[in-house]
């Protein structure tokens, strides 16, 4: 390519080197010449070596000449060539285009090839235009707006038509139901009702929304306000200046929900507030700090019930002086997600100066060990007890705990509880069965210690009344080799200690939790589920991740269970296609394309049998009697509402 110009143009480099040398041989016998007839030593001889040295610049010179022309030939013939390839693009371009509209047959296609044949480029930059909208002569930039017939617009109608375009493309935008977001939210977290919503209700929202421009609640219900907490909580809305509103001098009992936005100084407020507090309740109060806790100590003094979660950065000493200085008169304590301090000492100063304790909760406090185990053994007036520890705990250790306080437990909460020392066995059941009769609420879940015989021999003959609340979830050999666990001894809740279950407690239960248990099998729910026998108290239930559950079992549990509310199934691949009673809610749909919570509208026999028990007609009943008419028989048809 870099020799096409010169032959393009007979220009020869040899002809060029001949005749710069016939030049300078002709200057060189000129000045000869000349040097001769005056006598002079000739200036070309080498005896002075300038002649050498002109030659040397007078090469470098046309060398340098010669590189600079060639480069601009270079620049000039690739531009050159880029505008020929983009004109052969082009033209392939317009020919595909025109040989599909010849293709296509159509004398409209023809009309517009021909129109824009004829039509006026439009102007570059940097002219003048008129205004396809207002007529106004302007100058062309790069960034003018096109008008709908292919003018150009100036500047104010183009930012006008840009406005109008974004509103359309945003009115044609499909809308988003907000309601609907917050209504299944809302129908997770277990509220399902339905209707319009109470003038309470509205009131508390309208609260909610403007929460900024808000100066006092002034008197309000102890509910109302534990309410109010848990929206402001949910819509991050609790901060130094909301936070204040809760501060009354005539509460005993606050509750804030969600602290994580509070600062140090907010928290000596509560306590300067209200002197009088008897309930406190802090979640992720992760600014509760070592001041916080002696000024609590210090003006609390009719503190009975402490709740605080994430309050890490209160020193162990600081925990124990409080217990030290306030534990007499402490009744209720709950802690959770303690990391830095919180260790084994503490918990032996709480054993040792809380003796009034009834209800303790201790979970994910990762500085405990087994030593808090018999630092709790101690505290014979408990009545409520929940424990979640993060390190192993010996099986005989738990064994002594529940033989010490067992016996006065109204509620009992044993989570995530291993030994992976010793073999399996069901002595913690045992103790349990043994030890505890007065339990209404029992949780023993996140577990591989105890068998289904265990768990029979548990809810058989047990001296304890019904339960109200049973969580056994995930209560499986957690060996991933072996996720069946060994067939002649299954470890966990099974088919067997289902039915136990069930017998002993099926008639006062409300919430009941075996997600995980894989071992109960789908002849035990349908022999459980029979629509026979009916559990008159349940209100929710979970059996996720329990793959022998069906539509089958779903359909039973509606009719086995007339006030079930709630009914989870995530996990359940076989339950497809349910008809929902009116007024229940089953979450947990397998399939992607499927709603996650599923709301009945339909109203089942049963349900019609129950409430008119209840003295009241369904909707369905109603609308066929205005439908139909009333029925006359001779005497006067009631209906009550």
């Amino acid at each position: 390519m870099a020799l096409e110009y010169p032959l393009a143009n007979n220009i020869s480099a040899h002809e060029i080197r001949n005749s710069y040398r016939l030049r300078r041989e002709q200057a060189e016998a000129a000045e000869a010449a000349e040097a001769a007839a005056n006598g002079e030593e000739p200036s070309g001889q080498p005896a002075n070596g300038d002649n050498e040295t002109q030659d040397e610049e007078d090469e470098e010179a046309a060398q340098a000449e010669s590189s600079a022309m060639a480069a601009e030939r270079s620049r000039k013939r690739k531009r050159d060539q880029d505008e020929a390839i983009a004109k052969i693009k082009k033209g392939k371009v317009n020919k595909k285009k025109a040989a599909k509209k010849k293709k296509a047959g159509s004398d409209e296609g023809s009309d517009f090839e021909m129109a824009d044949m004829y039509k006026k480029a439009k102007p570059l930059p940097g002219q003048l235009e008129n205004c396809e909208i207002c007529e106004k002569r302007f100058t062309v930039t790069a960034y003018s707006k096109a008008g709908p017939d292919g003018g150009l617009l100036c500047t104010p109608c183009g930012k006008e038509m840009t406005k109008e375009a974004k509103a359309n493309e945003k009115a044609s935008k499909p809308v988003i139901r907000k309601a609907r977001r917050k209504i299944e939210s809302n129908r997770l977290d277990g509220f399902t009702s339905r209707g319009s919503k109470t003038l309470q209700q509205l009131c508390i929202e309208k609260l909610a929304k403007h929460s900024e421009d808000i100066d006092e609640f002034g008197e309000m219900p102890e509910a109302i306000m534990n309410r109010l907490s848990e929206i402001f909580g949910k819509k991050r809305a609790m901060n130094s200046t909301t936070f204040k509103l809760f501060l009354q001098p005539d509460l005993d009992k606050l509750a804030i929900h969600e602290a994580a936005y509070l600062e140090t100084e907010d928290f000596d407020q509560i306590f300067a507030v209200i002197p009088s507090i008897k309930k406190l309740s802090l979640r992720n109060c992760c600014q509760f700090k070592d001041s916080n806790m002696e000024y609590m100590t210090e003006k609390a003094k009719s503190l009975v019930e402490l709740e605080l979660r994430g309050a890490n950065l209160v020193s162990n000493d600081h925990w124990i002086n409080f217990f030290i200085t306030r534990g007499g008169e402490l009744k209720t304590l709950k802690l959770e997600w303690l990391d830095a301090a919180f260790d084994d000492q503490a918990v032996e100063a709480l054993s040792t100066f809380c003796v009034n304790l009834e209800r303790l909760k201790l979970e994910r406090c990762k500085q405990l060990t087994v030593n808090s185990i018999d630092a709790i053994a101690r505290l014979e007036n408990l009545e409520h007890l929940t424990l979640k520890f993060c390190h192993e705990v010996p099986r005989e250790r738990l064994v002594n705990l529940i033989s010490q306080v067992g016996a006065n437990l109204r509620t009992l909460c044993l989570e995530n509880f291993l030994d992976n020392v010793n073999e399996p066995t069901d002595d913690v059941l045992d103790a349990i069965h043994n030890t505890c009769h007065y339990l209404s609420k029992f949780r023993f879940s996140d577990s591989n210690e105890c068998s289904d015989a265990g768990y029979v021999n548990l809810f058989t003959e047990w001296d304890n009344p019904p339960l109200s609340s049973i969580d056994v979830s995930s209560t499986r050999d957690l060996d991933n080799t072996s996720p069946e666990g060994p067939e002649d001894f299954p470890i966990g809740l099974a088919s067997a200690g289902f039915k136990a279950l069930m017998a002993h407690s099926g008639s006062k239960i409300e919430y009941l939790d075996v997600a995980s248990c894989r071992h109960i099998d789908h002849e035990t729910f349908a022999n459980v589920f029979d629509g026979a026998k009916q559990y008159p108290f349940l209100r929710e239930i979970n059996m996720s991740f329990c793959p022998v559950v069906d539509t089958q079992i779903v359909a039973a549990i509606f009719r086995s269970c007339p006030r079930v509310k709630k009914v989870v199934t995530f996990g359940c691949f076989e339950v497809q296609d349910v008809v929902v009673p009116r007024g229940i809610v089953l979450i947990g749909a397998p399939k992607a394309h499927d709603a996650i919570e599923q709301f009945g509208d339909t109203v089942m026999d049963f349900q019609r049998e129950l409430q008119k028990e209840m003295g009241r007609v369904v909707p369905g009943v109603f609308f066929g009697v205005l439908r139909h008419g009333l029925p006359w028989m001779g005497e006067k048809a009631t209906m009550r509402a």
